[in-house]
């Protein structure tokens, strides 16, 4: 397939530091013919490999959507698992070229890390997981239970603080993985599995008998995730940021993998500049004019990716709640693409 950065244009700026480092990484990718994107070891959903390890799940359709709009093809993407107390140095490291796997945007990663966060992919909240045996429909009853818990992770904080907050005791039983967590749980190594709700409910799904598990209903935390970028690559920023608000926009424009080519006849000046039938926002980001049609045609709009891998009609059954537009009463907003 035609590679999608023939146009590149760095200009006499490139002589300048800052221009050379934010050009490093899109030359890097563009140079290798593939995006090396980490992801998590495995949430069902999210980015989860099948036998014959094919990666599928939201945050696998980030990545691809930046492979699309770079290069010209959703696949051409090296997936590099990591666990929660990898995931960092990959990225700082260069070991990768930008993370999509169920990380919560946070102060002191966003700054004392030195990442960039470039959008929300999923609005989430830490909760709890229990056996129905157990007994226990509120986490407030969860007084001396044993928790599995991933470390590294905002979860191990969040756990603590909610229950210094409400005077309880725990056991923590630390785990590196979320497979980790999902064996110690039904071995009945600890009586609750906290992470993540969407996660949960994702783990839920690979069991042998769901229905004899359930998530309680306190969300104790928030949780933005998103794929991040290394800081001082500007431009890197922009194309991973921009990528996804594609998904995000068409969505608000109706536009569709089924759809997209007859909407490249749209009278809608945001649509025309979204396809790249009008303006000049793929040689500003560096790429060329049909980037997001490239996003859209190959991978969708973000309610297909979300239907299609975590939506009510696939066995993790998440409704869209605070993930639904803001025109449908949710959060999910992008910036106007003008």
């Amino acid at each position: 397939m035609k590679m999608k950065v023939g146009t590149l244009v760095f200009g006499a700026a490139i002589g300048l530091t800052a221009a050379a480092a934010n050009a490093t990484t899109l030359e890097d990718v563009v140079a290798r013919g593939e995006l090396i994107c980490g992801v998590s070891t495995g949430v069902a959903g999210f980015a989860a490999p099948d036998d014959q390890g094919n990666w599928s799940g939201v945050d696998i359709d980030v990545c691809r959507a930046v492979a699309a709009a770079v290069l010209g093809d959703a696949s051409k993407v090296k997936y590099v698992p990591t666990t929660s107390k990898e995931r960092f140095t990959a990225l700082q490291s260069g070991e990768v070229d930008m993370l999509s796997r169920v990380t919560t945007w946070t102060f002191s990663r966003d700054v004392g890390l030195g990442f960039e966060f470039v959008g929300v992919n999923y609005y989430d909240g830490q909760g709890f997981m229990v056996p129905k045996a157990l007994g226990v429909t509120s986490a407030l009853q969860l007084d001396g239970a044993t928790v599995c818990v991933q470390t590294g992770t905002t979860t191990e904080l969040n756990l603590a603080d909610y229950f210094r907050a409400n005077n309880m005791e725990y056991s923590a039983v630390n785990v590196e993985t979320a497979d980790e967590s999902r064996e110690n749980y039904l071995s009945g190594a600890c009586d609750v599995y906290t992470t993540d709700s969407s996660a949960l409910a994702a783990a839920r799904s690979t069991f042998d008998d769901p229905s004899a598990h359930q998530i309680l209903p306190e969300i104790i935390s928030k949780e933005p995730l998103g794929p991040l970028v290394r800081h001082g690559d500007a431009q890197w920023g922009d194309i991973v940021r921009w990528s996804f608000n594609a998904m995000v926009v068409a969505e608000e424009k109706g536009v569709t993998q089924g759809n997209v080519d007859d909407m490249k006849g749209s009278n809608d000046p945001e649509i025309q500049r979204l396809l790249g039938t009008d303006g000049d926002m793929g040689k500003q980001l560096g790429l060329s004019a049909d980037w997001a049609y490239q996003v859209i045609s190959q991978v969708g709009n973000y309610g297909e990716s979300f239907e299609r891998h975590i939506g009510v009609n696939t066995p993790i059954g998440l409704e869209r709640g605070l993930n639904q537009l803001w025109t449908k009463g949710g959060i999910l907003y992008s910036p106007p693409m003008r």
